[in-house]
């Protein structure tokens, strides 16, 4: 048996384990909203949807999850399958440099491909750079949908409502 990460998916009882884990990844934002309840709630309902599921990764195997990862899945139009959208990735600090971090996103690779999609996308802040050389290094590009005359990097832009 390898001393490496163990990863799973996470299942309705692992639901605590998700929204600790997501709680402190919103503290690590520093910020305080949502709350942990509606976080707690949040988790619960999307445990249950069939286009979304978590991912778990502990340091061994008898120790709690110290990492998340959260997949959402949707059909592309371009793509004519499912693309896989790594919306949230956090490793405790504790357990950082051990490798969970490569663990949940090789474990990302395996679920989208087992779900059918052909491609993941993702977005991290440009000051992040941990998580950039975390994603470069296993194959993500600023430029991953440039094709025809655009060949610039990819923007992610968001608004709220």
């Amino acid at each position: 048996m390898s001393g490496g990460p163990r990863v799973w998916r996470a299942q309705a009882q692992d639901a605590e384990d998700v929204a600790r884990l997501l709680i402190a990844f919103r503290d690590w934002f520093e910020g305080d909203a949502p709350s942990e309840a509606a976080m707690r709630d949040s988790v619960s309902a999307l445990i249950a949807d069939p286009d979304t599921e978590f991912l778990l990764a502990a340091t061994a195997p008898a120790t709690a999850p110290a990492g998340v990862c959260q997949l959402r899945f949707r059909h592309s139009v371009w793509m004519s399958c499912d693309d896989c959208w790594l919306e949230d990735l956090f490793v405790e600090e504790t357990a950082r440099g051990k490798g969970l971090g490569r663990a949940l996103v090789l474990a990302a690779f395996e679920r989208a491909g087992t779900r059918g999609a052909r491609r993941i996308e993702l977005d991290t802040n440009e000051d992040n750079l941990g998580a950039l050389a975390l994603y470069e290094s296993l194959g993500f590009s600023a430029a991953s949908k440039a094709h025809g005359p655009l060949q610039g990097r990819d923007v992610f832009l968001g608004r709220q409502l």
